[in-house]
C-alpha cells in the first residue's frame, strides 16, 4: 500500500512539472535596482538579434530532451546595460545575483559576475526566434537560455516574466 502512495505523488509531481507556463509579454525586472524596469516583446524586436544556432536541451543527467533550432537571440547582459542597481560602491556588485522566473514559478540563478564579468554572459539570450518563429509567434515566449550550460535544460526558462535583482546578505 505504501508504494502505491508513493508512485501516486510521483506521478502527480511529474504532471505539475510538465505544466505548459502562461506565455509572457513582457519580463519585469526588480528588486535592488533604483527603478524598476519593463522588457517587452517590442523592446527585444527592436535589438540587433545574434544567431545562438541550434541548442540542445538536456536533463539533469544530460540525456537529451529535444532540440532547440534556430534559434536567435539578444544578450541578456546588453538588455540589462543601463539598469542603475542599488549599490553604493561598484565593488558590492560580486554580492548580487539575478533570480529568472517564469510565469509558472519555474526559477533560475545567475550571480551578477556570470552575467557581467565572464564568458558566461557572452551566451545568456533572451531569445527572439525559434523554430522559424519570430517572438510574438513563440508558444512560449519569451525564452532565456545558457546553451553553454552543460546541462542546458537547467537555465532554460519558457514564459520568463520577472527577473529579480538581489544580494547576498552578509554574515
Amino acid at each position: 500500500m505504501r508504494s502505491c502512495w508513493i508512485i501516486l505523488l510521483f506521478a502527480g509531481s511529474v504532471i505539475v512539472a510538465q505544466k505548459k507556463p502562461e506565455p509572457s509579454d513582457s519580463v519585469r525586472v526588480h528588486g535592488l535596482v533604483k527603478k524598476e524596469l519593463s522588457i517587452t516583446l517590442s523592446d527585444l524586436q527592436k535589438r540587433a538579434s545574434r544567431v545562438v544556432g541550434d541548442v540542445v536541451i538536456t536533463n539533469h543527467l544530460g540525456e537529451p530532451r529535444g532540440t532547440a533550432r534556430q534559434m536567435k537571440g539578444v544578450l541578456v547582459k546588453d538588455v540589462l546595460s543601463d539598469l542603475d542597481i542599488d549599490t553604493p560602491s561598484p565593488k558590492e556588485l560580486s554580492a548580487f545575483f539575478l533570480v529568472c522566473r517564469a510565469s509558472d514559478g519555474y526559477q533560475v540563478v545567475f550571480s551578477w559576475n556570470e552575467i557581467f564579468n565572464s564568458p558566461t554572459g557572452d551566451a545568456v539570450f533572451l531569445v527572439t526566434e525559434k523554430d522559424g518563429k519570430k517572438l510574438t509567434e513563440m508558444e512560449e515566449a519569451i525564452l532565456l537560455i545558457s546553451p553553454t550550460d552543460l546541462r542546458t535544460g537547467r537555465r532554460f526558462v519558457k514564459a520568463l516574466s520577472t527577473i529579480e535583482i538581489g544580494r547576498v546578505t552578509p554574515r
